[in-house]
């Protein structure tokens, strides 16, 4: 059994390249860019069909091969392999030199599960979606591609091997967001990558350190390891830099910049995915960090709680302000990720108060909040890509009125609202109850009240802005009556894979979220031993009455917070009009729909970009002009000292050594034609100037090419420069 998870890991790779070699038999190619070459359509449509068969066939099989694994990985049904903790385990020495190393608990198993169902329903509905789209062929190679890497960053059993798959995902997801290839989408792969680069440099550096400190980077081994330090600085140095590589592929603050960039560009598919999953990858990173190398400890835990604190209404309130569909779940993805994080420091400072075990409240519900937000946003973004199949706009003020009479896209869509806000008997609630229940029960002082709240108002934000969302598409009316009649006259919104995909989500997560007991809390069971030893201790006499008037009433104070929001702020500030529009007002009854979020405060231009690509740039030119002053100084010094009666180096004023040769071998043939067969005609061409010339052109266009390298190449150049200098530089003293 162990053999399979190299199975599912390796088997997306294999099949994404015979998807793209199908792609290859057409015209389009699949790899080209632009024009009729570049689309499955354009060749035999008979390839188009092939090839997304093999992909959906793919996704199915790896779906298969992971519940089959799941459920009889040990030779016995889930319920007894996974609850006594027992795992697979699999190494593979002879790969990438380290070797790497695979393992699959509970939870592994149950989001392996997760994955793969996502997977297969984001590639059926993107049979429907990418019809006539160029460079699908590229689409479904990296889209296999992105779910090996994902499998082997969930089966890893070491940081190494979470490492390599790790870094894999981060460049196949790229080509997702760089997928239509405009200025746009471009510029947002950019700031994807450079984030995914950086953070996977820290990563890095972190793991350089822990390997020095502890000696091990297995993931089992990390507790032990890390309780027999006595010396934590250099601990909580590689605890740092490997959360600020998780975090920046969780989107966590500051360095979510790029989850509101990236989503709205992305193909509704990726968006998908890039969410429910992608995200869940860092998550997944800072969870070990928490669980195995800081258990029990408070100051991790309360830096943890304070991020997802920051992130959890930063990311609400951004998506308040948006009046773009995809921008607006892309922010509510940042907010359900505080969430996440907020259980997770709960986790941690529950452990350092009482060591008999950890407060169950917050590891059930970080799992299943994880869980929840993984299916939601697949409904959500799903519903997304139908509406933008037909409009072609995001925009609310044009999408606005679209869902009028299509009860079942509203259906499905609705669905994926009320859970997301935290709606009774909706998965959503189960797992917010359960996060606030963790912060309840740890009690404290002021600050943990204050952390309350804001918990409690950030759900009230997700209510107001998913009321927003679903009163604009599917209630209001357009206020342009003949766009609105134009959308009442589509009937025909999806072909029946596209409802398949959409439906077929609502539909678990609805019934997923109606049985709370049944299979909410049994797949949270299955999960506990992930979360570590003190996982077991604290489960004895866990048990949450989900519809207790107390819990109730948590849930009913943010829904009251979500409905003030909405009608005191969205309706009166965030919805205005123009001189025009106010006499439309008196006719229809109906305003716009307008940000009004500075756009100074956008934190890619305000910081990163202005310290990446001009502070540090200015600073290192000083440097460079600093050091070539210094070789001119010491030059002149050494030509009136040491070497003052050497004759000075022949100085030309272009070109360099070879141009001047062949420039001076040119003029003597041209001297020698202009004497015999060019006398009447002769030619006087200076090919010493012409041939330097030639060189500045060649040296120009190979700065171009030099350039258009990937930007992602150039920022791991330095990184691993900057990596290597700070562990040259700065070694600890070593242990006796």
């Amino acid at each position: 059994m162990e053999i399979g998870l190299a199975v599912l890991v390796f088997f997306p790779f294999l099949a994404g390249i015979l998807a793209w070699g199908i792609g290859r038999g057409s015209r389009g190619g699949g790899l080209e860019r632009g024009g009729s070459k570049s689309s499955i359509i354009g060749g035999d449509g008979k390839y188009e069909n092939r090839q997304s068969a093999v992909v959906i066939g793919a996704a199915v099989l790896e779906f298969a091969g992971m519940a089959a694994l799941a459920v009889f990985g040990s030779g016995k049904p889930i319920h007894t392999s996974w609850a006594g903790g027992r795992a697979l385990f699999l190494e593979i020495p002879e790969i990438c030199g380290m070797g790497i190393r695979f393992t699959l608990d509970g939870f592994r198993a149950v989001y392996g599960c997760i994955t793969a169902f996502m997977w297969m329903t984001a590639s059926i509905f993107s049979r429907e979606y990418f019809e006539g789209h160029k460079n699908q062929g590229r689409f479904y190679l990296f889209l296999l591609w992105t779910l090996g890497a994902v499998m082997g960053v969930l089966f890893s059993a070491d940081l190494y091997t979470t490492f390599l798959f790790f870094e894999i995902m981060s460049f196949t997801s790229y080509v997702w967001v760089a997928q239509e290839e405009d200025k746009a989408s471009l510029r947002a792969a950019g700031t994807y990558l450079a984030v995914a680069v950086l953070g996977g440099l820290a990563m890095l550096m972190g793991i350089f350190l822990l390997q020095y400190k502890l000696g091990t980077l297995a993931i089992g081994e990390l507790a032990a390891a890390a309780a027999e330090c006595g010396d934590k600085k250099l601990l909580y140095a590689a605890g740092v830099c490997m959360l600020v590589g998780f975090g920046a592929k969780a989107g966590v603050f500051p360095l979510h910049i790029w989850l509101p960039k990236a989503h709205p560009v992305a193909p509704a598919p990726a968006s998908a995915l890039l969410s429910g999953i992608l995200t869940k990858t860092g998550i997944y990173g800072i969870l070990i960090l928490s669980c195995y190398l800081f258990p029990f400890d408070r100051y991790w835990g309360g830096l943890i709680l304070a991020l997802g604190v920051i992130t959890m209404f930063g990311g609400a309130l951004l998506a308040v302000f948006s009046i773009d569909l995809k921008r607006t779940l892309a922010c509510s993805s940042m907010s359900q990720i505080g969430f996440i994080l907020v259980g997770t420091g709960m986790i941690g400072l529950s452990g350092a108060r009482s060591l008999e075990g950890l407060n169950m409240s917050a590891v059930h519900g970080v799992f299943l909040h994880m869980v929840n937000h993984s299916l939601i946003k697949l409904v959500l973004f799903l519903a997304a890509g139908v509406i933008h199949r037909n409009v072609h706009s995001m925009d609310l003020n044009v999408i606005r009125g679209f869902g009028r009479k299509k009860p079942l896209l509203a259906g499905c869509f609705l669905t994926g609202a009320l859970a997301i806000s935290g709606v009774p008997f909706f998965g959503g609630y189960i797992s917010k109850t359960l996060l606030h229940e963790s912060i309840v029960e740890y009690g404290g002082g002021g600050v943990m009240k204050m952390a309350e709240w804001i918990f409690l108002a950030s759900g009230g934000l997700t209510a107001a802005y998913m009321t927003k969302l679903f009163l604009a598409i599917f209630v209001e009316r357009n206020a342009d009556n003949g766009v609105q009649e134009a959308y009442e006259k589509i009937k025909h919104i999806w072909k029946p894979a596209g409802r398949l995909a959409v439906t077929g989500s609502a539909l678990l997560l609805f019934v997923w979220g109606m049985l709370p007991h049944g299979l909410m809390d049994r797949a949270a069971r299955l999960a506990e031993g992930f979360f570590g030893p003190g996982a077991a201790a604290g489960a004895m006499g866990h048990g949450v009455s989900y519809f207790s008037l107390e819990n109730l009433a948590g849930g009913f104070i943010s829904i009251a917070i979500g409905a003030a929001v909405y009608l005191l702020f969205v309706r009166r500030v965030l919805m205005r009009g123009n001189e025009d529009e106010i006499r439309d007002k008196r006719r229809t009854g109906r305003k716009k729909y307008v940000n009004v979020w500075p756009e100074r405060l956008d934190l890619e231009e305000l910081l990163y970009r202005p310290l990446l690509l001009k502070i540090l740039p200015a600073v290192f030119g000083v440097m460079c002009r600093i050091l070539d002053s210094f070789v001119d100084i010491s030059t002149a010094l050494l030509r009136r000292t040491v070497y003052r009666n050497s004759p000075p180096p022949h100085e030309r004023s272009e070109g360099n050594a070879f141009t001047e040769k062949l420039g001076k071998l040119l003029n003597r043939i041209q001297g020698v034609g202009n004497r015999t067969w060019r006398k009447k005609n002769p030619v006087h061409k200076d090919y010493v100037h012409l041939a330097a010339m030639k060189n500045e052109e060649f040296k120009e266009n190979n700065l171009i090419i030099r350039r258009s390298l990937s930007f992602g190449l150039l920022l791991f150049c330095v990184g691993l420069m900057l990596t290597l200098m700070y562990l040259i530089w700065w070694q600890p003293p070593k242990m006796p």
